[in-house]
Order: structure tokens, then sequence, then C-alpha cells
């Protein structure tokens, strides 16, 4: 059985975030979504908000699971017993990013095998960022998450008070 692990913040969870595990879908026979503990970010949802809204997201898949994990990524794969780490990569600067980690986590783990998704031209400029600023700026954003959670979103955000 084939499982690769997609890491991220998912704050919020987006369309882009949605099509990365709908690829990986076609490829594993099981996609772990990994709740990554960044200490560099002071994210807008909690960790438990960001959970419930993945885990209701790909409730619909039985072979998709959403953790949690405070560490590093290495350490994540060892611990779900599989070398494939997905990235999904919208350009250059980002792949440039997730390059330079790619090389950094070689070194902690020789069998990492870094699958780089690429974003379909329609979601280049989708980002968790886009989704925050144009809720503050009072902007529709309905386009950018999914819908199977754009209303739970948009209660958390009101609730907020952002």
């Amino acid at each position: 059985m084939k499982k690769c692990v997609f890491a991220g913040t998912f704050d919020p969870p987006t369309n882009g975030h949605k099509t990365i595990v709908e690829n990986c879908l076609e490829i594993f026979d099981e996609v772990v979504v990994a709740l990554l503990v960044n200490r560099d970010k002071e994210p807008l949802f909690t960790l438990e908000e960001r959970t419930r809204l993945l885990t209701k997201l790909f409730n619909r898949h039985k072979n998709v699971r959403v953790i949690s994990f405070d560490g590093a990524v290495v350490d994540l794969l060892e611990k779900e017993n599989t070398p494939f780490y997905v990235r999904g990569v919208r350009n250059t600067i980002d792949f440039e990013y997730e390059n330079a980690n790619w090389f950094a986590n070689k070194k902690l783990k020789k069998d990492i095998i870094t699958l780089y998704i690429p974003s379909p031209q329609e979601g280049l400029h989708i980002s968790s960022s886009l989704v925050r600023n144009s809720y503050a700026f009072n902007k529709d954003f309905k386009e950018l998450i999914p819908v199977e959670i754009y209303g739970d979103i948009q209660k958390l955000l009101k609730d907020k008070n952002v």
C-alpha cells in the first residue's frame, strides 16, 4: 500500500489544498493530511478549528486521514512509515522554497521522495493569505474555498471579528 503525507498549516484550507489531495488520491492508496505546528507562523484559526475544517472537507474519502503533528517532517514521515512527501507549488517562488527544504530534508532522511504537484492555472493565485485578506477587506472569497467548508469558514471569521 502506498501512502503519502501532505503537510501544511491550512489556515484556512483552500481549493488549492483540496486539489492537491484529490491528485494524491489518484496516485496513492492513503493520503495523510498533516497539520504541522509551524512555530514561525501565528495562524488565525486554532489547530482544532483547522482540524475540524479538514476533517469535514475530506470525510467522504475513507483513505484520507487528518492529523496534527508538532515536529520535523522527516519524523512525521518515519512515524507514518512512508518516504512520500507531497508539496503543492503555484510558481517559481514556491518551487525555490520547497526545493531548499527538500535539500535539507534529504540530509535528514535519505529515502525521502518529495513530489511537487503544480497548481492548475486557475488556482495559481489561491492562498490562505488571500482568503484572510479578502474577508478582512469585505471582498468575496467564495471561489477560493471548497464549497463543503465555505459556511464554516465564514462563521469562524465572523466569530473572530476579523
